[in-house]
């Protein structure tokens, strides 16, 4: 009713809605609750946790918090508080399926047959690996999950020595 005062006399409004004009002027003139009075402090402290937990904690860690400083807010109350002020934890990922590999091929030969640990240069292939050097290597492609999509990063490491040979992202 406040928000159409300018368009509406009030007396039409509570008719239409079926409520009474004093009622109306009582409730608009009225103090907030003391529910409401604390929902509003406790709203400011969820808030104060929230932002030093760099937005990242939810409600059983904010409420946790609360009850550390002797402050009593069951969990429900500070999720409904939170909600109200557009609070959310940070939820963790779920764990995504980049490549499947297509079963009708044959999958290469593992040439170091699982094995990542060389004593000496050259021990682990036998023979050097003229694109890198005289070390043997072994390659592994990871990716990296941002807000933007993945970032593929393929690295190459020297088995002997474990120094990375070389990598790029794309």
């Amino acid at each position: 009713m406040t928000a159409n005062h300018a368009l509406y006399p009030t007396g039409m409004m509570a008719r239409v809605l079926g409520v009474s004009q004093s009622g109306f002027y009582a409730w608009r003139d009225r103090k907030p609750s003391r529910r409401a009075q604390a929902d509003a402090v406790l709203t400011e402290k969820t808030g104060a946790f929230h932002g030093r937990s760099e937005l990242t904690y939810g409600s059983p860690r904010i409420n946790a918090g609360l009850l550390d400083e002797s402050i009593q807010a069951g969990r429900k109350r500070v999720e409904r508080l939170m909600k109200a002020a557009g609070l959310r934890g940070a939820r963790k990922r779920k764990c995504v399926t980049t490549g499947i590999r297509d079963k009708r091929h044959r999958p290469a030969a593992d040439m170091a047959d699982r094995n990542f640990y060389a004593d000496a240069p050259n021990v682990l292939w036998g023979e050097p690996t003229r694109a890198i050097g005289s070390n043997a290597s072994a390659n592994d492609i990871t990716f990296v999950p941002t807000w933007a999509g993945f970032i593929y990063l393929p690295v190459v490491l020297y088995t002997f020595s474990r120094r990375i040979a070389g990598s790029a992202t794309r």
